[in-house]
């Protein structure tokens, strides 16, 4: 009997070492895998979170890029370089630093050039040709009273400029012939030259049929307003045109006039001059006439009084729009320290070395 309960015991001693030992080997793996589904769920949540984070991410330098494109796309291109810069004109130097690639000063009365640079270069004169305009349609005695209306015709194709006057709008010949030599107004200069009898190839034939009566050889137009590149000529020429054109009471008070109201329809439009020296009381300006395309540069023609002496300036192909006057005021300045009575006043633009 107790043989018999001994065995029992110690059968029961070794189930329960073998539930131990089974307990020690099972539950650390079961634990390990327990531990392995977690770590691999956040693993899992850190990818979802990763992913959830880097959409907006994403998207924010998907819009940068779009950004960056729009930039580009809409950034402002680089100014076309003047026929005078093309041609190496702005590395010319002078003994008064003008800005204008092409500069020229004569004394009205004797002819004689007082300063000149680069006078025979022949460049585009932008709406310097307004002048010649003018000069066409005074001369034809026609009626400034009569009525003009702008068409679809006299709408800028060439550079799409804009302009103040609508299609549809009606003025008098007087009225924009005033707006042309004051305000450079493109529109008005086009209609004055689409009416003219004959239209507008009788007016630009009239106008190379001047152009040579005056002795302008190297000068050329084909068209009233300037915006196109093929008007040419050079600085003598301008200042024959100058002259001649100083002759003509009406031209002298049109382009120096510093401003002007025109009824247009139930609009009252103002136009000022284009040339702010008109303003000044330091000039006694005669006739003036402004000009400014890309291929041009810009440009600047004037009948003055400085010291006594009448003088026609003309300034082509300037860097800046302010840098034209800025040449006026530096020969204005140059001419005023002239001695009293000197006989002769001379300056000429020098080339650069190399």
């Amino acid at each position: 009997m107790s043989i018999t309960l001994n065995l029992i015991f110690k059968r029961s001693l070794q189930i329960v070492g073998l539930l131990s030992v089974s307990s020690a080997l099972i539950l650390p793996a079961a634990q390990a895998a327990t531990s392995k589904r977690q770590v691999v769920k956040k693993s899992h949540a850190v990818k979802v979170v990763a992913k959830r984070v880097a959409v907006p991410v994403r998207k924010t330098a998907t819009f940068n890029l779009k950004s960056k494109r729009r930039a580009v796309v809409f950034a402002a291109a680089p100014a076309r370089p003047s026929f005078g810069k093309i041609a190496g004109l702005h590395g010319s130097q002078d003994s008064l630093d003008l800005k204008s690639s092409v500069a020229l000063v004569i004394d009205q009365e004797t002819q004689e050039v007082l300063f000149s640079k680069n006078d025979q270069a022949v460049l585009p004169i932008a709406s310097l040709t307004k002048l010649m305009t003018g000069v066409i349609v005074s001369n034809a005695r026609l009626p400034m009273d009569e009525v003009i209306t702008i068409t679809q015709d006299d709408v800028d194709t060439e550079k799409g400029s804009s302009s103040r006057l609508r299609v549809g709008s009606s003025l008098t010949r007087g009225e924009l012939l005033h707006l042309a030599l004051m305000s450079s107004e493109n529109r008005a200069a086009h209609a004055l030259g689409r009416t003219y009898p004959g239209g507008m190839t009788a007016f630009v034939n009239l106008m190379n049929a001047k152009a040579r009566a005056l002795g302008m050889k190297g000068t050329r137009y084909v068209e009233p307003t300037g915006l196109s590149s093929r008007n040419q000529s050079n600085a003598q020429d301008l200042a024959t045109l100058v002259n001649a054109a100083h002759a003509d009471p009406m031209i002298r008070e049109l382009s120096t006039s510093t401003g002007y109201q025109v009824a247009v329809g139930d609009r009252t439009l103002q136009y000022n001059n284009t040339n702010r020296l008109v303003k000044n009381p330091e000039w006694e300006i005669g006739l003036q006439k402004t000009g400014y395309i890309s291929e041009a540069g810009q440009c600047l023609v004037m009948q003055t009084k400085i010291a006594g002496r009448k003088l026609i300036m003309v300034f082509l192909d300037s860097a800046g729009k302010l840098s034209r006057l800025g040449d006026a005021e530096r020969v204005r300045r140059w001419v005023e320290s002239q001695p009293v009575g000197a006989p002769k006043i001379s300056a000429a633009a020098k080339p650069v070395n190399g």
